[in-house]
């Protein structure tokens, strides 16, 4: 089949690969000069320098996404130490993980900065937390993270050392914002996923820039399969005849014929594209309801080193203003030439977008300052703020369910995107577990057309 992918994006990159491993014939569609979406590089020559539109780090439960490296072949630019560190204010530092003896300690409540009664009320709470993302209570989708915290008594001090940290990394948005649900679910998809493969969570982060990872490999395996990538090619509309996919419109007045389409852009460019589809407003009412969240991350090139012990360190009763750090020079295994570099990220930075690209560096630097003594002196060789307004999805209460299926009511068309139903929220495994059910949506199709022209 001639198979249209529209969006080339993660999700659109993984479709594109899978259908042409597949032996489809593949078109994919891209509205900018280069693909990727959300995960890029971004060259600067001030520095001499590839860095990225932020910081992106993987969990070991990964499946989909790890599926799609082994597919490009650049799996082994993942690399996963199976911890990371907190530091507090004044520069101590504790190294953290999910497994072993470092896991047994969080789940007894020894958590950096807990301590006294409180070390017993957070193991407490932690218990009930567990057993209630397990068996869901039916309200868990009416309140957010923040009231799930205060009612099962977990403390402040376990919130700012763990919790609402890990609420705003699987969610990308604030516990006074996001359904209690979300974080619940997301729970219990990685702790099945530690079952089923038999290892602890961790977290990885890839030890080259993200156009080498996601971009380069894809494009080599477009050129050996003959996938046609074209640019600057701004769909309009999914066209549909008598309840089955024909192709899709592009905004100069060009059709381009299609026997399946999957329709992989984001969220936020859904609209308009569905209008001909049966059962368009289900969809178009989840782009309503999934609100935007920003990311903003820095890119700091310094004078000197600032003392980082880790790869990646979070910063105690840093949210809102400067929750990670990560020590770029370490993760990609190079030596410090004419600066050091460290990337930062602040998700939901609903206070820090606004600001100017001095000031969000100048907060930055505070930051740095107050979490690491070697940070004192530091001189700020070239700064590079990336604001990213849509980076991720808020799902508030009430909206459990609204994430639409890759499967559509017409035929030959499915979707696909982080925003679609998946086991996960809004992360790369999203995008490519959606890829792949989307495909499989398509490969089912290609095999009824094949048994009707038997």
């Amino acid at each position: 089949m001639h198979c249209v992918v529209v969006g080339g994006g993660l999700a659109g990159l993984a479709s594109a690969v899978w259908l042409a491993e597949a032996g489809q014939r593949v078109t994919l569609l891209e509205r900018r000069g280069s693909l990727g979406g959300r995960t890029i590089s971004m060259p600067l020559p001030a520095v001499d320098d590839v860095p990225d539109n932020g910081q992106h780090v993987f969990a070991s439960g990964y499946e989909h996404l790890m599926r799609y490296l082994e597919s490009v072949g650049t799996r082994e630019h993942v690399a996963f130490p199976g911890h990371m560190t907190s530091r507090m204010p004044g520069g101590a530092t504790r190294r953290s993980a999910f497994g072993g003896l470092a896991g047994l300690r969080a789940a007894v409540g020894d958590l950096p900065g807990v301590t006294g009664l409180d070390r017993l009320r957070t193991a407490r709470a932690q218990v009930t937390l567990i057993r209630q993302a397990f068996r869901q209570p039916a309200w868990l989708d009416e309140i957010t993270a923040d009231e799930w915290f205060r009612r099962i008594g977990l403390p402040q001090s376990a919130r700012a050392a763990l919790w609402d940290g890990i609420v705003i990394g699987l969610t990308g948005d604030k516990p006074d914002i996001s359904s209690a649900k979300v974080p619940a679910d997301l729970l219990v998809t990685g702790a099945r996923r530690a079952v089923q493969t038999r290892t602890p969570i961790s977290i990885g982060y890839p030890t080259v820039d993200l156009d080498t990872l996601f971009i380069e490999g894809a494009e080599k395996r477009f050129a050996d399969a003959g996938v046609q990538v074209r640019h600057r090619a701004v769909v309009s509309a999914i066209e549909v005849d008598d309840g089955t996919v024909t192709g899709v419109r592009l905004a100069d007045g060009e059709t381009i014929s299609a026997d399946a389409v999957i329709c992989a852009v984001p969220v936020w460019g859904v609209k308009g594209l569905l209008d001909q589809v049966p059962g368009h407003e289900r969809i178009y009412e989840a782009v309503d309801n999934l609100t935007p969240v920003p990311i903003v991350s820095v890119n700091l090139y310094l004078d000197r080193s600032i003392g980082m012990t880790d790869w990646g360190e979070i910063l105690y009763g840093g949210e809102g203003v400067l929750e990670q750090v990560w020590d770029r020079q370490r993760m990609h295994g190079r030596e410090p030439r004419d600066n050091h570099f460290y990337s930062t990220t602040v998700s939901a930075s609903y206070d820090l977008i606004g600001k100017t690209n001095e000031e969000i560096t100048d907060i930055q630097m505070d930051m740095l300052r107050k979490y690491y003594p070697q940070a004192a002196d530091a001189r700020v060789v070239h700064s590079h703020v990336v604001r990213m307004p849509k980076s991720t999805f808020a799902q508030r209460p009430g909206t459990a369910g609204i994430r639409p299926d890759q499967r559509t009511e017409v035929d030959g068309l499915a979707l696909a995107g982080d925003w679609t139903k998946t086991d996960w929220t809004t992360t790369m495994e999203g995008a490519c577990q959606s890829a792949a059910r989307a495909v499989e949506v398509i490969l089912e199709y290609a095999d009824v057309r094949r048994a009707e022209d038997r």
